[in-house]
């Protein structure tokens, strides 16, 4: 551990093979696992559990209080996974009482100026672009790319394998394995690329979008399109994964392009 100009309060829990750059504020009550980076003006705050081989670029602020007028000062905590890297000015805060937590996965990659409200949970494998904003009580599943200054309001709920377009206003749930996209945000088909990319054959690709197709470009209203789907669609994990969202989705699912739904 190198932290010649840095400040590390004897109650952290630093592994011995973590470099910490100097000006850097690390609070009270803070494990960082080992291998990981920390970059020169880098505040890490009390409750911030910071996995293996991380990356933390200069001016990030991990695990602040929440911007939320209901936090008590409760004991909650800041959760980032193995091998995830957070650029420059990054801001995570901490969770509240709703879930005690704010969670960030595994081979993330969140680059510079993104903001992760509290109470937010990240799978793992995401990627957020710069200035991408998540305000509070977020779910994100694996895979999710968010491009550039995409903003997604609270309590919205993202599936695994979405692809979210730049400048996107974020207002319901997005499916899984879907590209989003347009004002207001809408179905603009599958996110074929990246689900090649991760090894989906090309019949299951189809068979994502069969599904779709039913849901956003048949003018079925969703519990129709639910029904279709259960009834003609083989189950597969793909199929039922896209069924339990929809069933699930607290805000109700974005609209198809050519839906009035």
């Amino acid at each position: 551990m190198n932290q010649p100009l840095a400040y590390v309060h004897p109650g952290a829990k630093i592994a011995k093979n973590v470099v910490i750059e100097p000006f850097t504020t690390i609070h009270n009550d803070v494990v960082i696992g080992e291998g990981t980076w920390i970059g020169s003006n880098v505040t890490i705050m009390e409750g911030a559990r910071i996995g293996k081989n991380c990356n933390i670029f200069p001016g990030a602020v991990i695990s602040a209080i929440p911007q939320d007028k209901k936090f008590n000062d409760e004991a909650t905590t800041t959760e980032i996974g193995d091998n995830t890297t957070i650029r420059e000015c990054v801001t995570i805060n901490r969770g509240t009482s709703d879930r005690m937590k704010t969670v960030i996965g595994k081979n993330c990659w969140i680059m510079a100026y993104c903001h992760i409200a509290h109470d937010c949970i990240v799978g793992d494998n995401c990627i957020f672009s710069n200035n991408s904003t998540l305000a509070g009580h977020i779910n994100v599943g694996d895979y999710v790319i968010l491009a550039g200054m995409a903003a997604i309001q609270q309590f919205c709920s993202i599936g695994n394998h979405a692809f979210v377009t730049g400048g996107s206003l974020v207002r319901k749930d997005v499916p899984p394995f879907v590209k989003a996209g347009r004002e207001p945000l809408s179905y603009v088909g599958i996110n074929s690329i990246g689900l090649r990319r991760r090894g989906f054959t090309t019949e299951k690709i189809r068979e994502i979008q069969d599904i779709y197709r039913i849901l956003y470009q048949k003018n079925y209203n969703n519990s129709q399109a639910v029904a279709i789907i259960e009834a003609e669609m083989q189950a597969t994990a793909e199929r039922d994964e896209i069924l339990e969202f929809i069933k699930n989705s607290q805000r109700g699912i974005m609209k198809g392009y050519f839906s009035s739904n």
